[in-house]
């Protein structure tokens, strides 16, 4: 198994599978595990999805460490991981990083109402509490007092630590065992992480809208740190702003 996933190119059903697979238990994370120990003690289900989140995300990071420590006499990612020789210099790295968080920022609040559209026509029968087209769904109902400590409990998680776990699996770990697709590399990564949401499926095309650009750049230059900073950057920034503007009153 090990030298399977280890392989410098993963077959495309084992791709689909290794994109797909994770999204499937956090979704089951969630119902069995967090849900119902977030409802017991009346917090906002949004740390339920945190919860489940970590729950899988978490053994994901120390599967891929496993898989190095064979070769590295210690957990590590080297080896496992791809595209992290750092070819861009540091000034045009920044620059773009910066276009693509401005990027992911506009066109994601740009396309709620599309998800809401898409929401309210093919998926009002979606099971889980809070689910709509806007990520505030989540955090409707409750105590201003129980949203600003699930907000800072969660800014850590997934304002960075997770979308940078999702970085190291599907961007330094998968993306490249398919680069053998050429051009469909990105197109299949961008679109299987999209649908690895499952807990979101009215999100997935806007994702693959303000995805693709860092994914395609990450297989283009071969640097993970373009859809890292991407990815984590946007999320902490959003995370921040809205914690900050609820501790404020201001939503």
């Amino acid at each position: 198994m090990r030298k399977l996933l280890l392989a410098d190119r993963h077959s495309l059903p084992l791709s689909i599978a290794l994109h797909l697979v994770p999204g499937i238990l956090i979704v089951a994370a969630y119902q069995f595990l967090a849900a119902p120990l977030v409802k017991a003690i009346g917090y906002p289900i949004f740390l339920a999805w945190a919860i489940a989140l970590v729950v899988v995300l978490v053994p994901v990071l120390f599967g891929l460490l496993w898989l190095g420590a064979h070769d590295n006499g210690r957990l590590s990612l080297r080896g496992v991981l791809r595209y992290t020789g750092r070819p861009i210099p540091r000034g045009r790295l920044i620059a773009a990083v910066a276009g693509l968080i401005v990027w992911m920022t506009v066109v994601s609040l740009a396309l709620t109402p599309l998800d809401n559209l898409i929401f309210d026509t093919f998926f009002t029968w979606v099971p889980f509490e809070g689910a709509g087209g806007s990520a505030t769904t989540y955090l409707d109902g409750y105590a201003h007092s129980l949203l600003v400590t699930t907000m800072l409990i969660c800014l850590p998680l997934t304002g960075f630590a997770l979308p940078l776990i999702e970085e190291f699996y599907f961007r330094g770990f998968l993306l490249p065992r398919i680069a053998h697709l050429r051009t469909g590399a990105p197109v299949l990564n961008t679109v299987l992480f999209s649908i690895y949401h499952f807990w979101a499926p009215w999100t997935v095309l806007s994702k693959v809208i303000f995805l693709f650009p860092a994914v395609w750049l990450v297989w283009r230059k071969q640097d993970i740190r373009l859809s890292i900073g991407m990815h984590a950057g946007t999320t902490l920034l959003m995370a921040t702003v809205g914690t900050v503007a609820l501790a404020l009153g201001l939503v």
